[in-house]
């Protein structure tokens, strides 16, 4: 029988072994037993303990999202990290080791505190954490490399808590701080998200100049990196929707440049039958109508019918939707026959997916309602039945003979 001791080296390793593997419950699974196995191979050493539930907690987070449990476990690490240094005489190894056990609690907890929208806690233990980082480097415990890639999940960190908090300027100065930090480890792809943070800040001031600025900065990153690749599509689809509700009309008229670059990128990397280009499309629609093209508009909507069937399902809310835009626009450019058949296909489905009284099926019932009304509608309505009429009862042939 394999003793204690061992038993925490191979669940330990294969922890390390699953994470690698990017299987996380099994991961999981082998620290809990970490957990357990350490209580007997440590004993009184509290810190050991502590360093076992502290990672837990961080793969619970990480790994599942899981904030109350990972909040649950780092109650149990703070304690025993507590304890370890007010009654023990701790060396200087032990020290640092408990430092960066610190660190790792700090971290966690504001992960788990921003993931539980408990803001205030989320932000003073990012802090907490900036100043356990600064003490361990100094001691040389971690390299450059290390503190600048820990510094920047703390100013990646902080900007979301300033932000939710309704701090713009604050938020905005993190964002700095974190360009600052990759243009000095020269990972310039990096820089993209940051200025995609800065711009949607700006965006929710509507301070659309500068959110166009600096997106239009990480354009020109994502473009020299990957000029077709997933997140230059992105970029420019983030561009395009900037750029159209700008109210000067030189942004409107070079989004629809954005849209057709987006669209292009889209195709390119995730595929046309993919949510991400056919949202995309979309939004270049309504751009398009905006802008009076309806014809266009009408062709890209009608041929993505297919796909979206395909996607999506038949009877799904984004069919229906597509339905309802092509019998919208069919409705003000007059061709109410095609509007009747288009919008009475999406009345079928929501019916389906909403039922009668849902007020998305009311407003498309009350669009049937009223083209049903239409002359041109009745008239075809009529012929329809006497068709149908017709074909249900047929002429009796003459027998040839003469009365």
């Amino acid at each position: 029988m394999m003793p204690p001791e061992e038993k925490f080296i191979h669940f330990n390793c294969r922890a390390q072994a699953n994470e690698d593997n990017q299987e996380f419950d099994a991961c999981i699974q082998d620290l809990v037993r970490c957990v357990a196995l350490t209580r007997l191979v440590a004993g009184e050493k509290q810190l050991k303990l502590a360093q076992a539930h502290a990672k837990l907690a961080k793969a619970y987070l990480q790994f599942k999202g899981w904030g109350l449990q990972a909040l649950e476990h780092l109650a149990f690490a703070k304690e025993l990290l507590l304890f370890h240094s007010s009654v023990l005489a701790c060396n200087e190894g032990e020290k640092l080791e408990a430092l960066a056990c610190h660190l790792s609690v700090h971290l966690t907890q504001a992960g788990a505190s921003l993931l539980t929208d408990n803001l205030e806690e989320a932000g003073s233990s990012f802090l907490e954490a900036e100043k356990v980082l600064n003490d361990l480097y100094q001691h040389g415990v971690m390299n450059l490399e290390e503190k600048m890639k820990t510094q920047l999940e703390i100013t990646s960190g902080l900007c979301r808590v300033y932000t939710r908090q309704n701090r713009p300027e604050e938020a905005l100065s993190q964002c700095e701080k974190s360009l600052d930090l990759l243009k000095n480890c020269n990972k310039f792809d990096k820089m993209c998200s940051v200025y995609k943070d800065m711009a949607t800040i700006e965006q929710e001031r509507d301070h659309l100049n500068k959110a166009i600025d600096y997106l239009s900065k990480a354009h020109t990153i994502a473009m020299s990196h990957s000029p077709e690749g997933l997140e230059g599509a992105q970029i420019s689809h983030s561009l395009a929707m900037v750029l159209s509700a700008a109210p000067d009309q030189h942004h409107n008229e070079t989004a629809g440049e954005y849209f057709e670059r987006s669209l292009h990128a889209y195709r390119n990397s995730v595929g046309p039958h993919d949510p991400t280009f056919l949202a995309a499309q979309d939004n270049f629609c309504r751009y398009l109508l905006m802008n009076g093209q309806q014809e266009k508009c009408l062709e890209i909507q009608r041929a993505s019918l297919e796909s979206k069937r395909s996607t999506f399902g038949d009877l799904s809310s984004e069919v229906a939707e597509t339905l309802q835009l092509i019998g919208s626009v069919e409705m003000t450019e007059g061709r109410m026959n095609q509007a009747y058949r288009t919008m009475t296909e999406c009345l079928d489905i929501q019916s389906l997916l909403y039922g009668l009284q849902h007020k998305k099926t009311r407003a498309v019932q009350k669009a049937v309602n009223t083209l049903a009304r239409e002359p041109e509608v009745v008239e075809r309505q009529q012929h329809s039945r006497r068709k149908k009429k017709i074909d249900k009862f047929p002429a009796i042939p003459s027998s040839g003979k003469k009365i």
